[in-house]
Protein backbone atom coordinates (compact mmCIF):
# COMPACT_ATOMS: atom_id res chain seq x y z
CA UNK A 1 0.00 0.00 0.00
CA UNK A 2 1.35 3.49 -0.90
CA UNK A 3 2.21 5.94 1.67
CA UNK A 4 0.95 8.70 0.21
CA UNK A 5 -2.79 7.60 -0.16
CA UNK A 6 -4.77 10.77 0.75
CA UNK A 7 -6.65 11.13 4.45
CA UNK A 8 -10.32 12.46 3.79
CA UNK A 9 -9.85 15.36 6.25
CA UNK A 10 -6.45 16.38 5.08
CA UNK A 11 -7.72 17.28 1.51
CA UNK A 12 -8.07 20.74 0.74
CA UNK A 13 -11.60 20.57 -1.39
CA UNK A 14 -13.25 18.66 1.69
CA UNK A 15 -12.25 20.75 4.45
CA UNK A 16 -13.15 23.53 2.63
CA UNK A 17 -16.54 22.12 1.81
CA UNK A 18 -16.97 21.49 5.66
CA UNK A 19 -15.99 24.84 6.36
CA UNK A 20 -18.17 26.11 3.61
CA UNK A 21 -21.26 24.07 4.27
CA UNK A 22 -21.11 25.22 7.54
CA UNK A 23 -20.82 28.66 7.11
CA UNK A 24 -23.88 28.44 5.23
CA UNK A 25 -26.26 26.32 7.53
CA UNK A 26 -25.75 28.89 10.08
CA UNK A 27 -26.30 32.33 7.67
CA UNK A 28 -29.42 30.59 6.52
CA UNK A 29 -30.53 30.06 10.33
CA UNK A 30 -29.52 33.54 11.51
CA UNK A 31 -31.42 35.39 8.03
CA UNK A 32 -34.27 32.72 9.28
CA UNK A 33 -34.16 33.89 12.86
CA UNK A 34 -34.40 37.05 11.58
CA UNK A 35 -37.82 36.41 9.56
CA UNK A 36 -36.27 36.49 6.39
CA UNK A 37 -37.11 34.19 3.68
CA UNK A 38 -34.22 34.05 1.11
CA UNK A 39 -31.97 31.59 0.76
CA UNK A 40 -28.64 31.53 0.52
CA UNK A 41 -28.11 31.19 -2.81
CA UNK A 42 -31.08 33.50 -3.68
CA UNK A 43 -28.62 36.11 -1.52
CA UNK A 44 -25.65 35.26 -2.99
CA UNK A 45 -27.72 36.53 -6.50
CA UNK A 46 -28.80 40.12 -4.66
CA UNK A 47 -25.17 40.61 -3.38
CA UNK A 48 -23.66 40.55 -6.75
CA UNK A 49 -26.58 43.25 -7.71
CA UNK A 50 -26.05 45.39 -4.78
CA UNK A 51 -22.62 45.41 -6.27
CA UNK A 52 -23.53 45.87 -9.78
CA UNK A 53 -27.24 46.58 -10.70
CA UNK A 54 -28.89 45.36 -13.45
CA UNK A 55 -26.64 42.42 -14.91
CA UNK A 56 -26.86 39.71 -17.41
CA UNK A 57 -27.83 36.01 -16.11
CA UNK A 58 -25.04 34.79 -18.17
CA UNK A 59 -22.75 37.99 -15.84
CA UNK A 60 -24.49 36.62 -12.97
CA UNK A 61 -23.51 32.72 -13.64
CA UNK A 62 -19.64 34.08 -14.22
CA UNK A 63 -19.73 35.76 -11.07
CA UNK A 64 -21.13 33.49 -8.99
CA UNK A 65 -19.82 29.53 -10.37
CA UNK A 66 -23.25 28.64 -11.27
CA UNK A 67 -25.04 27.02 -14.29
CA UNK A 68 -27.42 28.95 -16.55
CA UNK A 69 -30.16 26.53 -15.44
CA UNK A 70 -29.26 26.88 -11.51
CA UNK A 71 -29.31 31.09 -12.32
CA UNK A 72 -32.61 30.41 -14.31
CA UNK A 73 -34.14 28.95 -11.42
CA UNK A 74 -32.78 31.21 -8.45
CA UNK A 75 -33.90 34.41 -10.71
CA UNK A 76 -37.10 32.75 -11.11
CA UNK A 77 -37.85 32.77 -7.44
CA UNK A 78 -36.60 35.80 -6.45
CA UNK A 79 -38.59 37.17 -9.72
CA UNK A 80 -41.57 35.76 -7.35
CA UNK A 81 -40.30 37.19 -4.62
CA UNK A 82 -40.58 40.80 -5.66
CA UNK A 83 -36.84 41.08 -5.27
CA UNK A 84 -35.78 41.04 -9.09
CA UNK A 85 -37.22 41.91 -12.35
CA UNK A 86 -36.15 41.21 -16.28
CA UNK A 87 -35.43 42.89 -18.24
CA UNK A 88 -35.20 41.96 -22.27
CA UNK A 89 -32.47 43.36 -23.73
CA UNK A 90 -33.80 45.39 -27.56
CA UNK A 91 -30.60 44.15 -29.58
CA UNK A 92 -31.19 41.02 -28.41
CA UNK A 93 -34.32 38.80 -26.75
CA UNK A 94 -31.83 36.16 -26.13
CA UNK A 95 -30.30 38.06 -23.33
CA UNK A 96 -31.69 39.16 -20.12
CA UNK A 97 -30.68 42.04 -17.69
CA UNK A 98 -31.73 40.84 -13.97
CA UNK A 99 -32.01 44.32 -11.99
CA UNK A 100 -32.98 44.85 -8.12
CA UNK A 101 -36.40 45.77 -7.21
CA UNK A 102 -36.88 48.72 -4.67
CA UNK A 103 -37.78 45.59 -2.14
CA UNK A 104 -34.48 44.15 -3.07
CA UNK A 105 -32.67 47.04 -2.26
CA UNK A 106 -34.31 47.62 1.53
CA UNK A 107 -32.57 43.80 2.69
CA UNK A 108 -29.66 45.10 1.42
CA UNK A 109 -28.33 46.50 5.29
CA UNK A 110 -30.10 43.94 7.30
CA UNK A 111 -28.23 41.34 5.18
CA UNK A 112 -25.13 42.14 5.12
CA UNK A 113 -24.75 42.73 8.71
CA UNK A 114 -26.05 39.20 8.98
CA UNK A 115 -23.81 37.76 6.68
CA UNK A 116 -21.18 39.52 8.71
CA UNK A 117 -22.23 38.69 11.90
CA UNK A 118 -21.98 34.76 10.55
CA UNK A 119 -18.53 35.74 9.50
CA UNK A 120 -17.69 36.62 12.92
CA UNK A 121 -19.45 33.55 14.71
CA UNK A 122 -17.65 31.27 12.24
CA UNK A 123 -14.05 33.20 12.76
CA UNK A 124 -14.45 33.65 16.73
CA UNK A 125 -10.58 32.52 17.74
CA UNK A 126 -8.97 33.07 14.58
CA UNK A 127 -5.93 35.21 13.96
CA UNK A 128 -6.37 38.17 11.65
CA UNK A 129 -2.74 36.66 10.58
CA UNK A 130 -4.10 32.86 9.64
CA UNK A 131 -7.15 34.22 7.77
CA UNK A 132 -4.72 36.27 5.55
CA UNK A 133 -2.63 32.93 5.23
CA UNK A 134 -5.92 31.07 4.23
CA UNK A 135 -6.92 33.47 1.88
CA UNK A 136 -3.78 33.94 -0.03
CA UNK A 137 -3.75 29.63 0.05
CA UNK A 138 -7.00 28.82 -1.51
CA UNK A 139 -6.47 31.99 -4.03
CA UNK A 140 -3.23 29.88 -5.04
CA UNK A 141 -5.33 26.76 -5.71
CA UNK A 142 -7.56 28.79 -7.38
CA UNK A 143 -5.30 30.45 -9.61
CA UNK A 144 -3.27 26.67 -10.14
CA UNK A 145 -6.92 25.36 -11.25
CA UNK A 146 -8.87 27.79 -13.74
Amino acid sequence: MPNNQFKRGELYSVINAMAATAIARRMQKNFRNAGLEITIEQWSILYHLWKEDCLSQQELCNRTFRDKPSITRLIDNLEKLKLVKRIASKQDRRINTVCLTEEARLLQDSTIELANQTMDEALVGVAKNDIEVVKKVLQQVYDNLK
